[in-house]
């Protein structure tokens, strides 16, 4: 978490209350709210040999993580799965939140660390909301009041130790033991084979130094163990692997998902073992078959890539948040904390050693620690309710200490689209493990991408059966042997989110290495809007335009295009190298959820106050030999 609170914080906030009051539209009942009601009708999905298209989070958080309960949340795994469905349930601050549409399913990711032990030591106020500060918050009162309940609250988990101090007492273990059973058991309730599929997961925090290599653990069926493999027990995420292997063995298919690399100070995507050891084939072909995909879209920052690793993408510099999260906010090293990095790191381990570690697809999801999904730009409702759950606590206008509060760099994100055949657990699992996935930053644009041997109507007509049969999806591997020099065609087609904005363009990001085992990359503009394909120069596209209002926090969709398809070669093809290629849609800029927030507080909009929101495929590898 980024966040420190200190005595001199609640001393100096104390003398700021004395002379500055916030008053907050939503907590005073002055902005719309979503209606209380239950979760839609939904229809079965019907069984499709050429996939559906099926959205979901992965990545939530409830009142039984220990960090989701000490700053405010009191809803449970069952409120959710009733959000993640469409229903409404309250927020930590006391007002109602609800998505503006259904998702297909989704995952509670609750931290097997100290699990459900904070909310059972609070006794009889587990579920109260902490009423008297919502009361001091709606009078205006934010910043003493805020100030004082982290301090309670927050003194309690400052430090790895101090969390050990507090919640660790082994004879707590059976607390956490009813809580994981808890967990199981609301995902079986909600788990509704062919509308609603609600997977048995949890997180595993591992923080060593401050460096996040925190995982997701998701289990395909109900076979599940006794408790969860957990940091407590090692930090090495080399153990978790070995621990899910064992599981494998005993019939419960699992699957782990790294996420949060950015602020992993270079360690998520090391090209050493954890101990530092060079690493191996056996090392490679672990980490392959427990971690077949990685979250790259969240609300902590993007993972996708970085300017100082990829300064030719002008589209690297987004939704970043790269400092640890630790009270020295040291700057995170892009080098090893980003996914583009690790696939390009794996092509060099292939070239030098035979063998490649990071073979992997790409999720986003939302690491709501509301029991939400708070994705939306314009219906965002934060990530932490006592930090960030209001629109002052969110644009800065309520203070800490002097600073404004750390959640500047947080956004509204991020959702997982996987291509399936079914809305069942067994489909939507074996779609992750292939890695017919993809990331969206919350936006719910639909992206094919094939690579394969096709003639030049293949977009004519039904013409994804076709695609599937003489190529590979997103996720796929092909030999470069199978191919002339002209090398594979690639077919790219992205539509619009039916309740969102136009598509800008569709890019291919491309990596490959050298003779001499060096890796590059390079991003082309294969598709674009309002006919600037015949404008580009040197590769590069005249920027879309932008119809945002700032301050009414609206936009059109009088640029951009609906729907963009293509079949493109690469210019560069090169059978003789190991490479591989991913695709992108990036939407016409739209309102960032800080300019939303301004609006409703009648403050400027904080820069960035637009957002370019995008969709990451998961790449399609082509190798010398297939590795």
């Amino acid at each position: 978490m980024r966040i420190r609170v200190t005595l001199g914080m609640v001393g100096l906030a104390l003398l700021a209350s004395a002379c500055t009051k916030v008053e907050d539209p939503l907590l005073n009942g002055e902005l719309p709210v979503p209606s209380d009601s239950e979760p839609p009708f939904r229809e079965s999905v019907v069984f499709n040999e050429t996939r559906n298209l099926l959205w979901g989070d992965v990545h939530i958080h409830t009142a039984l993580s220990y960090d989701s309960f000490t700053v405010g949340t009191r809803t449970l795994p069952d409120d959710a799965y009733t959000y993640m469905k469409g229903g409404t349930i309250q927020h930590g601050f006391g007002y109602p939140i609800r998505a503006s549409r259904p998702l297909d399913f989704g995952a509670v990711t609750d931290h097997a660390e100290y699990l459900g032990v904070p909310r059972h030591l609070a006794g009889e106020e587990k579920d109260t909301l902490a009423e008297d500060l919502i009361a001091q918050l709606k009078n205006g009162n934010s910043l003493f009041y805020t100030a004082l309940y982290l301090y309670k609250t927050l003194t309690q988990m400052r430090s790895k130790e101090t969390r050990h101090e507090n919640f660790g007492d082994p004879s707590l273990r059976a607390v956490s033991e009813t809580a994981w059973q808890d967990i199981i058991a609301a995902a079986e309730r909600h788990n509704d084979p062919g509308r609603f599929t609600a997977f048995i997961a949890y997180e595993w925090s591992s923080m060593p130094n401050e460096r996040n290599l925190h995982r997701n653990v998701i289990y395909k069926s109900s076979r599940v163990p006794d408790f969860p493999q957990s940091s407590l027990d090692s930090e090495n995420p080399e153990d978790l692997w070995r621990a899910l292997d064992e599981q494998r063995d005993k019939g419960m298919e699992v699957l782990s998902i790294p996420h949060n690399g950015n602020v992993s100070g270079g360690r998520m995507y090391e090209s050493t073992t954890f101990s530092g050891e060079p690493l191996s084939k056996q090392y490679a072909e672990l980490r392959r078959r427990n971690e077949p995909l990685s979250e790259i879209f969240q609300i902590k920052g993007t993972s996708e890539t970085h300017p100082l690793i990829s300064p030719e993408d002008e589209f690297a510099n987004f939704e970043l948040m790269d400092n640890i999260m630790s009270a020295k906010q040291e700057f995170s090293q892009p080098k090893g904390s980003y996914a583009r990095d690790a696939l390009r790191t794996g092509l060099e381990f292939a070239h030098r050693e035979g063998f490649n570690p990071y073979k992997f697809g790409v999720i986003g999801s939302s690491d709501s620690h509301n029991s939400s999904s708070a994705v939306e730009e314009d219906n965002f409702h934060g990530k932490l309710p006592m930090i960030d759950g209001t629109p002052s606590q969110r644009v800065g206008t309520a203070y800490l200490s002097g600073r404004v509060t750390p959640n500047r760099s947080y956004g509204a994100a991020g959702l997982v689209a996987v291509w399936a055949e079914e809305n069942t657990r067994a489909s939507i699992f074996e779609a992750m493990q292939r890695k017919e996935t993809y990331a969206t930053s919350g936006p719910r644009m639909s992206l094919r991408f094939f690579a394969g041997s096709y003639p030049e109507d293949i977009l004519d007509g039904a013409w994804l059966a076709k695609a599937y049969d003489l190529g590979v999806p997103m996720g796929g591997e092909l030999s470069n042997a199978a191919f002339t020099q002209e090398g594979p065609v690639f077919v790219l087609q992205a539509m619009k989110d039916p309740m969102g904005a136009n598509l800008d363009r569709l890019q291919v990001v491309k990596a490959w290495v050298d003779s001499e085992g060096i890796s590059h990359e390079k991003i082309f503009n294969v598709a674009a809007s309002d006919g600037r394909m015949n404008q580009m120069n040197n590769g590069y596209l005249p920027a879309v335009g932008n119809t945002v209002d700032l301050k009414s926090a609206t936009y059109d969709n009088t640029i951009g295009a609906a729907e963009l398809s293509v079949l493109w070669q690469d210019p560069e093809y090169d059978a003789s190298v190991e490479a591989f290629y991913y695709a992108r849609a990036i939407e016409i800029p739209t309102p960032r959820y800080t300019t939303y927030d301004a609006k409703a507080l009648g403050v400027d909009p904080l820069e960035p106050a637009t957002i370019q929101e995008r969709a990451v495929s998961s790449a399609i590898w082509f190798s010398v030999n297939q590795l």
